[in-house]
């Protein structure tokens, strides 16, 4: 259900799977050198983010839902960091009662700062040091299927599931900059099967989102 790099050897793939496993897979020794488990409670790991400074990666997992598409059949969410040498848990972000599920996470340059996307349009920022939340806002109407930090970080990039992509304002919270509607590419029919996805370039000046058709947009 989720991948990542560990970014300082580039040798580790860290995936999570739908019965609550994280492995990682070490591409030299093409072999799983760890595996980890999630509490049965959060069966599955929609995302996995490794720190870019830190030894640590954070796991968002999920409970069972009720429904029959993607972000129906997700519950309540649990965000754990995990501890890189130990292979083990270190500390559960708080969310709150009942938390709807985190569906992708993102780092910011430094690693103190972690944004979180939910379920029920939410978007999440925690202080790594302080293992808390220090801000939130509504962002969508609609289930969030992925965050992207833009590349000077005084902004967010957030795709929701009805396939609308907005440009948050980190300086002033709650001002879109920028916003594109790319619903004939995110179809709800696709949504249902998937999670929708964007990548930035290098530079920061192109965004590739994922597809449910034969082409896909960049903008």
């Amino acid at each position: 259900m989720s991948l990542d790099w560990e970014c300082k050897s580039d040798r580790l793939l860290l995936i999570g799977t739908a019965d609550g496993g994280i492995k990682a897979w070490n591409v030299d020794a093409k072999r799983v050198v760890c595996d980890l488990s999630t509490t049965e409670a959060f069966p599955s790991v929609l995302d996995l983010k490794c720190s870019l400074v830190e030894p640590i990666f954070v796991s968002a997992a999920a409970s069972k839902g009720n429904g029959s598409s993607y972000n129906d059949n997700l519950g309540f969410a649990s965000l754990t960091v995990w501890n890189m040498k130990t292979w083990k848990a270190v500390t559960v972000l708080p969310l709150g009662k009942d938390p709807p599920a985190i569906t992708s996470l993102c780092f910011n340059h430094n690693g103190k700062i972690l944004a979180a996307s939910a379920t029920d349009g939410m978007i999440h920022m925690f202080d790594m040091a302080a293992g808390l939340q220090i801000t939130g806002w509504p962002a969508h109407d609609s289930a969030i299927s992925s965050l992207l930090f833009g590349p000077d970080e005084t902004s967010i990039f957030s795709l929701g599931s009805d396939g609308k992509i907005f440009e948050w304002s980190l300086q002033n919270q709650g001002q879109v900059l920028w916003s594109r509607n790319c619903s004939r590419f995110c179809d709800a029919e696709s949504s249902k099967l998937c999670r929708h996805e964007m990548a930035l370039n290098a530079n920061g000046r192109r965004l590739l989102v994922t597809s449910g058709s034969v082409r896909v947009p960049i903008y």
